[in-house]
């Protein structure tokens, strides 16, 4: 009982073919297809409306030489949002519980602010390093635990995404399991626990799409120290 908690998470695969590139890619077939006439459907136009406000306070810290990476932060938390609400259904692979995807995305975006701010501004990103007024017997420590937590970014990134979804995904499993194992017993106790099953698959739908905002929100960050 306690292993089979755990088979959500494992990668999916039929006939021994791992299926991680098709979950990944199934999720982009769901977006509408923007349209040429003048006037679009209530779908389009809300989803429009949605990336432009979502867009416009993502960038409002971000200075100008930042407005390039738009379309990929926009791209990249709909594609977050998108599988990892499609995750809460049943019998469904979420992608973003594996630390490995995880990785993926957030060190090569990482990885990409760190070139552009020692190629465009060296002094400034490695001022970062060392903090102004610090006392000359800190500097090598402090060089040390800047640097540290310059390369432990990627890492919070990635292990924060997954640790939240993986342990929503628990928990709503183990309260599902109790409601039903509780059914024949207590039907009380069992309603009482379906009612906090569903106020919790509730918190799971807007941790789903906090988290994937924190996800490009960092990032955001990240990319405002080096451009």
């Amino acid at each position: 009982m306690t292993l089979s908690f755990f088979d959500q998470f494992m990668s999916p695969s039929y006939l021994g073919i791992p299926l991680m590139a098709l979950a990944l890619t199934l999720p982009w077939i769901l977006y509408p297809t923007p349209s040429r006439r003048w006037l679009n459907n209530r779908l389009l136009t809300l989803q429009g409306w949605f990336i432009g406000q979502f867009t416009k306070q993502l960038l409002l810290p971000v200075n100008l030489g930042g407005h390039k990476w738009a379309v990929l932060l926009t791209s990249l938390m709909l594609f977050l949002i998108t599988l990892n609400m499609l995750g809460l259904l049943p019998y469904t692979f979420t992608p973003t519980t594996q630390l490995s995807l995880n990785m993926g995305l957030a060190v090569p975006l990482w990885m990409a602010t760190v070139v552009i701010g020692f190629r465009n501004q060296p002094t400034i990103a490695l001022g970062h390093l060392l903090p102004e007024g610090t006392p000359t017997p800190l500097i090598p420590v402090l060089i040390i635990i800047e640097t540290i937590s310059l390369f432990i970014r990627p890492l919070a990134l990635g292990v924060r995404l997954t640790a939240n979804l993986t342990a929503g995904h628990l928990l709503i499993q183990l309260i599902a399991t109790a409601a039903f194992v509780l059914l024949p017993l207590m039907p009380t106790v069992a309603i009482l626990t379906s009612i906090l099953l569903f106020l919790l698959s509730l918190l799971e739908v807007a941790v789903a799409m906090i988290q994937a905002y924190v996800f490009v929100l960092l990032l955001t960050l990240y990319l405002q120290e080096n451009v």
